[in-house]
């Protein structure tokens, strides 16, 4: 290989990893301060077990939720793939011209295209990946990559959505103890923007206000119903 920058493999791994801890933690928090919000001026002794609660549950249903859709992934691209790998034997001229067809719009024109057309089409196997790729527009998922990402996303959901509760915990009076969970609530969803927009290549700043205002309405619209409930 010629000399270039470094792999991007662990890159992207690192990537994922940041993502998956900031979109669970970023949406962790909301709930639970907003369970604090509603409960700090009615029933303060409730703030802790039920934002707690929140937390937890939040996390666990992320989690399963990320996992569950990675299954239906894997799962849809086991059953393209079956059909691809049947289509290549059923309907193999078809499946040619196609191959032909893709590689024509990439600027492949005469012995060219007929030679890449006979090399791609010589291995089933890779005939169905190239089929797979350039024509479904499907990449394999990977398990171990999807449980781990539900796990962390789960893990960071339930961990953030502790910290608005910590005032609570630690006896300060509701007045107080909403002030600083607010200030908490927002200095974390300012920092999980604030990193998910560096990873991302993306402007910090606008990334953390965009964040911000995002989890803003979401807790809003949780304050509002809490209140009309009660």
């Amino acid at each position: 290989m010629p000399p270039g920058p470094p792999h991007e493999e662990s890159h992207i791994a690192a990537h994922e990893v940041v993502r998956d801890v900031v979109d669970g933690a970023a949406g962790g928090m909301i709930v639970p301060f907003a369970i604090a919000a509603v409960l700090s001026g009615v029933a303060a002794p409730a703030v802790l077990p039920g934002g707690a609660a929140a937390a937890v549950a939040g996390g666990i249903a992320l989690g399963l939720g990320r996992y569950v859709a990675a299954r239906g992934e894997t799962a849809h691209y086991a059953l393209e793939r079956r059909r691809e790998e049947e289509e290549t034997v059923e309907y193999a001229d078809r499946e040619r011209w196609e191959v032909a067809a893709i590689l024509h719009r990439y600027g492949v024109r005469g012995d060219a295209l007929r030679l890449a057309v006979d090399s791609i089409c010589s291995d089933t196997k890779r005939w169905v990946d190239f089929m797979m790729r350039f024509e479904l527009d499907l990449k394999e998922p990977e398990p171990i990559r999807a449980a781990r990402g539900a796990a962390v996303a789960g893990l960071a959901s339930t961990a953030a959505g502790l910290v608005p509760l910590l005032p609570f915990a630690m006896g300060s009076p509701p007045g107080a103890a909403l002030t600083t969970s607010a200030l908490l609530t927002v200095a974390g969803l300012l920092g999980f923007g604030w990193l998910k927009a560096r990873g991302e290549g993306q402007a910090p700043l606008a990334g953390a206000l965009n964040r911000l205002l995002i989890g803003g309405i979401a807790a809003g619209a949780a304050l509002l119903a809490g209140m009309a409930a009660g």
